[in-house]
């Protein structure tokens, strides 16, 4: 794996929001883990630095390149925060029993419009039928309209505009119809 190959990498992690990536070749392998403090896309993107990058090759092969002295380490997170962090609970609260969730079908960047200059998708309140646009998830460079698999009405949003998603993510609360 080639320098530029694995800068590509720690950028594609910066900007999809994933928190770990691991490559395993027969001859090498790499783990590149991006920092969990919760800042959103935008400025942590421009600032991204890798919290972790490690290599591990066989012993007759050598490194022909070092990585580059702009990428210092982190020290990492404290666990409680990144506990804290956490976008959903796993039990469902009483309040939202009967509602049913609208997940993210890959990791991306979740966007509540179709472009900047349009209004949302749906808001709270917001009637949905089967087969409505509710959101956009870019996913290296494709944006990739999510559709409603049930009819009724939105009741949450559970995630930000602009914000990096992860597969199987919640993203709204709908009441069914």
């Amino acid at each position: 794996m080639t320098q530029e190959e694995i800068q590509d990498l720690i950028k594609f992690v910066a900007k999809s929001g994933v928190n770990e990536v691991e490559i395993e070749r027969k001859d090498f392998k790499i783990t590149i883990k991006s920092p969990s403090n919760g800042t959103k896309r935008g400025k942590a993107a421009a600032q991204f630095e890798p919290q972790t990058v490690q290599m591990a090759m066989p012993a007759g092969m050598t490194m022909p390149m070092q990585m580059p002295a702009a990428m210092p380490a982190q020290a990492p997170a404290p666990a409680p925060a990144a506990a804290a962090s956490a976008p959903a609970p796993a039990a469902p609260k009483e309040a939202d029993a009967g509602l049913i969730e609208i997940k993210s079908p890959m990791i991306g960047t979740f966007y509540r419009k179709p472009s900047p200059d349009k209004e949302n998708f749906v808001e709270v309140g917001s009637a949905v039928k089967v087969g409505d646009t509710v959101c956009v998830i870019e996913a290296m460079k494709l944006f990739n309209e999510i559709e409603s698999e049930i009819s009724g009405r939105i009741v949450k949003i559970l995630v930000d505009d602009n914000s990096p998603v992860e597969y199987d993510q919640p993203l709204f609360l709908v009441e069914p119809a």
